[in-house]
């Protein structure tokens, strides 16, 4: 069940890509279910600067596109979970990696412009 925002206009794989994870909020919501499902209290604070609305939002808009998976159980107060969908999982590669530029990128220590 994939949303109608894949569909880019320039054909590009990449504008797809980011169609999907694209954004602050959707690449740090999807790194922190890489070691698991999480409840939505505990996404919120782990990703403390966004607020409970647009965490809401990006975790809807992802599962739209089949990349998360949201557990609802039948409990008083309501519990949910959220995780990786299989295909989801398959970004767990470009998430990584995206950790690791940032890293060196964070270390690279200039900020020259020159080229």
């Amino acid at each position: 069940m994939r949303s109608k925002r894949w569909d880019g206009k320039s054909g590009c794989a990449v504008e797809v890509t980011l169609s999907v994870i694209g954004g602050v909020w959707k690449p740090v919501i999807l790194f922190h279910l890489v070691t698991g499902k999480r409840r939505f209290m505990e996404l919120t604070r782990r990703v403390p600067n966004a607020t409970q609305s647009m965490l809401t939002s990006q975790l809807r808009e992802l599962e739209a596109d089949g990349v998360v998976i949201r557990h609802v159980y039948p409990e008083v107060p309501p519990k949910v979970e959220y995780e990786l969908s299989e295909f989801g999982r398959t970004l767990v590669p470009v998430l990584l990696a995206m950790r690791e530029w940032g890293e060196t990128y964070r270390g690279h220590g200039s900020t020259d412009s020159d080229g």
